[in-house]
């Protein structure tokens, strides 16, 4: 069983990230496990669409024989960038348009053991 409260927990504490505004944690089959959707998105479509997207991008690369490590959607001011985590999560990340992929992935790859310790 998931321990949400750590969860939300490491979540908070990936704001501090420079450029992350939001960030939730998504299971691969696209179910909510912690963290808040950005104000005004309707939840339940927020994660599940992201997880298949993740899994769309997986499918349309599996001929190049290499893993995919993250999806990037660039939007009018912000980004979401889309971070596998293993086999049980994903990260959905948004960040502002100004922010950079690279840093934040790098960032954000210290939070990944310690939520999978927690799932």
């Amino acid at each position: 069983m998931s321990d949400i409260p750590a969860l939300e927990g490491i979540l908070k504490e990936m704001h501090s990230v420079p450029g992350v505004s939001d960030a939730v944690l998504v299971s691969r089959s696209g179910m909510h496990i912690a963290g808040a959707v950005p104000q005004g998105a309707h939840a339940e479509t927020f994660v599940a669409m992201f997880a298949i997207l993740l899994g769309a991008a997986e499918t349309a690369t599996s001929e190049l024989k290499e893993r995919l490590d993250n999806v990037v959607v660039e939007l009018e001011s912000s980004k979401i960038l889309i971070i596998n985590d293993g086999p049980k999560a994903i990260f959905v990340l948004r960040t502002s348009r100004a922010a950079n992929v690279d840093s934040v992935r790098a960032e954000i790859a210290r939070f990944s053991k310690r939520v999978e310790e927690h799932l």
